[in-house]
């Protein structure tokens, strides 16, 4: 289930909106009328949406087909740790090459690689958990290099009259490919006796990537840009009175609870009902409720209350959790979900505009746009990784109930901790300094 990543690693598109204004003040292309999009922006709209189709209809079910096919928590875990350190290392090595050569061969190379990690597991069946660690790299790589690239692309392409416009398009494909795709391949899933539901649901995920890569070409050569700086990370967070002091560990409790969210509460629904129906009914109702309060969240929210607004967040998507303890079944896992789809946009939506707004609070900032976006992703891996590590010293042990719940309340807890470190910058993360 992809309730963290694709709740609060996607929807970052949004918020590279104050970072355009500051570093590109560049003259609109020649006949757009001001607010609409050009064709290289529907392009580039068209490959995200066929990127997160594909991954939508597949990915939710990945951790559930590894884990029938292996029976093993451990085996997940060792892919899931391989696949974030993975990205994470991705990002920071193939930020030179987005930075100084070619922004679009990286996307490519990224969707490529996708596919590529699906054929894999149709070629390989049932012979998968023998190759988890091999998995994990591939979809680490594909996902870093995709991400890292469109991010990028994404800021160029778009400009401060259009980036609104681009924003809710993307957001709508996403929110749409979220709700209705795994319930669709969970319907597909389950209609096929054995393994044969889930080659046929791969199989079409790598047919998008396909299309998705074809489609790449249209987009047009980026400019390149200046020198990378491999050590930008540590620079900031050895500054004295660096704001990016605080704001890194916050990512990093984020991630954390990631680490352990984005697969486990799907993984579990599938035990607990033994159907992968169950688990696209479950995406489908969190994902439309999710839809809801992101749109109630977004008209809410300004720079004034994020503080309060994120407090109230944090708190009440850790208490939601307590559910758990007291019946671990479809219902509470259900309620559970609802829940922390209903408040997550308090978290996600004032930490990520917080943060990106950090990063073009001046023009030399958003310069190093690709390195902050690096920095941010390194930060996520870290906390990803202990989330992981936490899951792995408890589950393969103790697949209780009890266990699992008290798992979930511990890590789900962290970003309580992540408001306290990124409050004061809140407020006023133009003028902030530590």
């Amino acid at each position: 289930m992809q309730q963290g990543k694709h709740a609060v690693q996607s929807r970052l598109l949004a918020w590279f909106q104050r970072l355009g204004e500051i570093a590109h003040s560049r003259e609109r292309s020649s006949g757009r009328p001001a607010g609409t999009l050009d064709a290289q922006a529907v392009l580039l709209l068209a490959v995200q949406g066929f990127f997160g189709a594909a991954g939508a209809l597949s990915g939710t079910f990945v951790p559930v087909f590894l884990w029938k096919t292996s029976q093993s928590y451990a085996l997940l875990g060792w892919y899931t740790l391989t696949q974030y350190v993975t990205s994470g290392l991705t990002f920071w090595l193939a930020g030179k090459w987005i930075k100084e050569h070619n922004k679009m061969n990286g996307l490519r190379l990224g969707v490529a690689l996708s596919g590529g990690f699906y054929f894999a597991v149709l070629m390989l069946g049932e012979q998968a958990k023998a190759y988890m660690i091999a998995l994990g790299v591939l979809n680490g790589v594909a996902a870093g290099l995709f991400w890292l690239a469109y991010n990028v692309v994404y800021f160029e392409i778009t400009e401060p009259d259009n980036r609104d416009k681009f924003n809710g398009w993307a957001g709508f494909l996403g929110s749409a490919a979220g709700i209705l795709a795994p319930w669709i391949s969970g319907i597909v899933i389950t209609s096929r006796q054995g393994l044969g539901g889930y080659r046929i649901i791969f199989t079409i995920s790598l047919i998008i990537y396909g299309a998705a890569v074809i489609l790449s070409f249209w987009l047009r050569k980026r400019k390149f840009g200046e020198r990378y700086d491999w050590l930008h990370t540590i620079r900031q967070l050895k500054e004295r009175g660096n704001p990016w002091r605080r704001v890194a560990p916050a990512i990093a409790l984020q991630g954390v609870r990631e680490g352990v969210f984005m697969f486990l509460v799907g993984l579990m629904v599938y035990v607990v009902t033994r159907s992968e129906k169950m688990v696209g009914n479950f995406s489908l109702i969190t994902s439309l409720v999710a839809l809801g309060a992101f749109w109630v969240t977004g008209k809410l929210l300004s720079v004034r209350n994020r503080k309060l607004i994120m407090l109230i967040g944090v708190i009440m998507i850790s208490a939601v959790i307590t559910v758990l303890f007291f019946g671990f079944n479809y219902t509470a896992l259900l309620v559970f979900g609802i829940g922390t789809s209903l408040f997550m946009p308090l978290y996600t939506i004032p930490m990520t505009s917080t943060v990106f707004d950090l990063i073009g609070r001046t023009e030399e900032s958003a310069r190093q746009r690709v390195e902050f976006i690096v920095m941010r992703e390194l930060m996520l891996t870290a906390g990803r990784s202990v989330g992981l590590l936490a899951y792995m010293a408890v589950v393969p042990r103790d697949d209780s109930p009890l266990a699992i719940a008290m798992l979930l309340l511990a890590v789900g807890a962290m970003p309580i901790a992540g408001w306290w470190f990124i409050r004061p910058i809140l407020a006023a993360p133009q003028q902030t300094r530590t």
